[in-house]
């Protein structure tokens, strides 16, 4: 008897060291990681609470925290020291990211401004060529207004420096505007609308004009993206999913991003007037391939040039490096 009982007791310590020498569930399957997202408050972003509402994440076999980081400073030396895996932001802010030796990589375009962004400017002020020797408000240490505004002029052949640059937020800017302080601001809204409500004020250019240049992507952590796969395609295919539930049950959906952005349903809607989200088919033409590459490649690259000519970065980031193409279909 007491053999039979010794024989059964160590079968079962066995049983247990063996659970708790690996990292299986109860099923057998290995246990996913888990996945901070870090990002700023922005209604780009506000479909991953459908995601995390609706179970999409834990679904597409993913355990994903969502969590509001305002300062882009903080959300990259979170992920430098691994507090969290990913960040959703601005292409041009994942260059400055990779410049800074953090090796990181896009894996899924998340949205792009579509007039939610724009320069306002006096009424006087017709084209962007006549913003020379004029006082214009821009956040000029970096960030996608500045960014966006250097495309534009660069599209026009227009030197920035025959401008009058304020250094300030989109939002200062945009107030700075509307009460008469400047000749033109690179800003959003609602100062946009409230820019072209005054007497003296309309809207030049809009984001609108230009799709995919003011983009936001995932970029997350690349030995995470190599050791972890199925859950950067877990990530990926809860955010199509999110989209696919927009457009089934809108009203729920907006519901859900409204809560979560600190809005009523009726702000939220007037928002998304300002945002393009990309799907699975608009993921596939930005990105591109290896072999052919979108739009995505060049707009990593021009903002990898740009930088480098402002002297936001010193180093010249690893452009290929900076996209994985693996993960959209």
């Amino acid at each position: 008897m007491k053999k039979g009982f010794f024989m059964v007791l160590i079968f079962i310590l066995a049983l247990q060291i063996a659970g708790c020498g690996n990292s299986n569930s109860a099923n057998g399957e290995k246990d996913s990681p888990k996945v901070n997202l870090a990002f700023s408050t922005w209604v780009g972003f506000a479909p991953l609470y459908i995601a995390e509402e609706k179970g999409y994440f834990k679904d597409n076999g993913v355990d994903v925290e969502l969590t509001r980081m305002e300062s882009s400073a903080d959300r990259t030396t979170s992920l430098a020291s691994d507090r969290v895996q990913g960040i959703a932001s601005t292409v041009d802010s994942h260059v400055v990211t990779g410049a800074n030796n953090i090796p990181i990589t896009q894996v899924l375009t998340l949205d792009d401004s579509n007039g939610g962004d724009g320069i306002v400017a006096k009424k006087e002020i017709k084209s962007l060529e006549d913003l020379k020797g004029k006082t214009v408000g821009v956040q000029t240490d970096g960030g996608a207004s500045f960014f966006w505004f250097l495309y534009l002029l660069k599209e026009e052949g227009i030197n920035v420096d025959d401008i009058n640059l304020e250094n300030m937020s989109a939002g200062d800017a945009g107030a700075a505007f509307v009460a008469g302080k400047l000749d033109a601001a690179v800003t959003w809204e609602p100062w946009l609308t409230k820019a072209k409500d005054t007497d003296f004020g309309h809207l030049l250019a809009s984001s609108d004009q230009t799709p995919g240049v003011i983009a936001d992507t995932i970029a997350m952590k690349k030995d995470f993206v190599k050791e972890n796969p199925d859950a950067v395609k877990g990530l990926v295919k809860a955010w199509y999913d999110a989209l696919d539930y927009l457009e089934s049950d809108k009203e729920d959906a907006v519901n859900i991003m409204a809560k979560a952005m600190g809005q009523t349903p009726e702000e939220f809607e007037e928002a998304l007037k300002g945002v393009q989200y990309y799907d699975q088919a608009k993921n596939e033409e930005y990105f591109g391939t290896n072999d052919n590459p979108g739009d995505l490649h060049d707009l990593t690259e021009m903002g990898a040039t740009v930088w480098k000519e402002r002297g936001i970065i010193k180093n010249d980031p690893d452009v290929e490096g900076l996209l994985d193409y693996s993960f959209i279909k």
